[in-house]
């Protein structure tokens, strides 16, 4: 991948917060291709002009969705993970369950980056960098994870520990059969060794 740089950030204003919220909601909810500036503008009370005054471009109002997703994602599991310092297994599982409740409540149709990169896949849009550095981000936590938990091939399982959670999230959000969030987490440890 080309090398683009990192996201720039654009100054929070009430007026942007509701702007960013309308269009946080109505991209995650109709995808960012369906929704136009004139929608996320009539539905955060605002006009175009303040729309593109306070962000610039649509473009822009993705990046900071993302960013925004993002960081509270991160937020969420290292609290939780913050929690659970004394037993490694405890931890890796402690993941799957921190993405369970995550999705429960703030992704029901599955996951934002998964769900933008099926419309974003231009390495040189400025989002991409967003949900491309995620998933390395979690690849990195779960190889950590596996070296924690002492197996011989901690980058090998991490790969493989990061296979299960993706497909998991993606058969959590298509509702594809009960579970697949906690059977990933169960064959997670397996892996593992517990």
């Amino acid at each position: 991948m080309t090398d683009v740089a990192a996201p720039k950030r654009v100054a929070i204003t009430p007026a942007a917060r509701r702007i960013l919220d309308a269009a946080s909601r109505l991209f995650y909810d109709k995808g960012i291709h369906a929704v136009g500036v004139d929608l996320i503008a009539a539905e955060s009370g605002v006009t175009k002009k303040t729309l593109y005054d306070r962000f610039g471009s649509k473009d822009q109002l993705v990046t900071e969705y993302l960013l925004t997703r993002d960081e509270a994602w991160r937020a969420f599991l290292g609290d939780r993970l913050a929690r659970v310092v004394d037993d490694p297994v405890e931890r890796l599982a402690e993941i799957f369950n921190v993405a369970r409740d995550w999705m429960d409540a703030k992704s029901p149709r599955g996951c934002s980056m998964v769900n933008a990169h099926a419309e974003i896949t231009d390495p040189q849009h400025p989002a991409f960098r967003i949900m491309a550095d995620q998933k390395r981000w979690m690849l990195e936590l779960f190889i950590s994870s596996a070296r924690d938990c002492g197996v011989a091939e901690p980058e090998a399982v991490g790969e493989l520990l990061m296979l299960l959670h993706e497909g998991a999230l993606v058969a959590h959000g298509m509702s594809i059969f009960a579970d697949p969030i906690g059977r990933a987490s169960a064959e997670a440890r397996r892996l593992v060794g517990a």
